[in-house]
């Protein structure tokens, strides 16, 4: 029978040395642990980089098999507020437990967060239980930490996963799970979890599952997210077609493939970088209108209202493009 474990838990990295992509981190941390001489130390960076990996890691590698015993571990974004900092941080950091030596470890995930109460009040339990208590702050935006707590940790950043790390990991976990994946499928793959290897291994999985073979197709089908063809369609629409004609295609394909107007305009922005021969003040709108399009979007928006916006785009870019050529 197979297993039923989903595979970012089945092959989450066990020791530092399996995290990968992230060669300068491990090497540092490693020596800091083989002179005993762990900080409290800041782990930030895009999701899906190894940074919880990283953390449980340290303590598996100090403690070994008995880690839980010595470690509190918190996912700050459900357990943010100042009463979890005074009682169970606190209690922990705290308590002297028996027939154990060495620091207790409390890993806090999602630092960021935690709210500027609560971290006001970890930095003074920093402060106080410095001697018995090493703590590991985990979370991907290093600026919504305040900078009390900032200076009193050694600050490690995670950066986005090569494609070639990603591609080595994800042949060895098709080939150690039985999965047929052509080369486009693995780029696919990988263009679509843009240096996430959390959300390759989920994709690869949830494919494999559902059709028992991961190409390119299958990907983008089982993703929900539109082809680089159909980008390409919309695109040429987009830069060529009157703004009610445009408008209505975009939303007949909405409609009939179910996409999401935010995963249109991700995709076109890449598309975007890559046009030649497009003059400069054009360029510079095209870019600046679709950042501020996405984070509109980013909230409780009405999607034909954006839609609209995202034609007007364009259209403005085709004047600005013909007043370059005519001047």
């Amino acid at each position: 029978m197979a297993s039923t474990v989903p595979w970012i838990e089945k092959y989450r990295p066990e020791g530092i040395e399996d995290i990968i992509s992230q060669d300068d981190i491990t090497i540092t941390i490693s020596k800091l642990l083989d002179s005993n001489r762990l900080p409290h130390i800041l782990l930030y960076g895009p999701p899906g980089v190894g940074k919880t990996s990283m953390a449980i890691a340290v303590v598996k590698r100090i403690y070994g098999d008995k880690y839980s015993n010595m470690t509190l571990q918190l996912n700050a974004s459900d357990e943010r507020g100042i009463d979890v900092v005074r009682e169970k941080i606190k209690l922990f950091a705290s308590t002297q437990l028996m027939f154990q030596t060495g620091s207790k470890v409390v890993i806090l995930d999602e630092a960021d967060s935690m709210t500027s109460s609560a971290q006001f009040s970890l930095r003074r339990i920093i402060e106080k239980y410095a001697r018995s208590t090493r703590f590991i702050l985990v979370c991907n935006y290093v600026n919504k930490i305040i900078p009390a707590l900032q200076s009193r940790c050694t600050r490690f950043r995670f950066s986005p996963l090569s494609k070639e790390a990603i591609t080595a990991r994800m042949k060895e976990i098709a080939e150690s799970e039985g999965v047929h994946m052509t080369p486009d499928g693995c780029n696919a793959v990988i263009h679509l979890a843009r240096g996430d290897m959390r959300k390759c291994l989920n994709l690869l999985q949830a494919t494999f599952i559902s059709f028992g073979f991961v190409n390119e197709e299958n990907v983008y089908l089982c993703s929900g997210n539109p082809t680089p063809s159909e980008i390409t369609r919309i695109l040429e629409v987009l830069l060529n077609s009157s703004f009610e004609s445009a408008f209505n295609y975009i939303s007949e394909v909405q409609t009939e493939r179910g996409f999401a107007l935010s995963d249109i305009v991700r995709e076109i922005h890449t598309f975007v970088l890559y046009l030649k021969d497009l003059p400069e003040a054009a360029f510079r709108h095209l870019l600046g209108a679709l950042a501020e399009l996405e984070y509109d979007l980013s909230f409780e928006t009405s999607e034909k209202l954006q839609l609209g916006a995202l034609v007007g785009i364009f259209q403005i870019g085709r004047e600005i493009t013909f007043s370059a050529m005519e001047g």
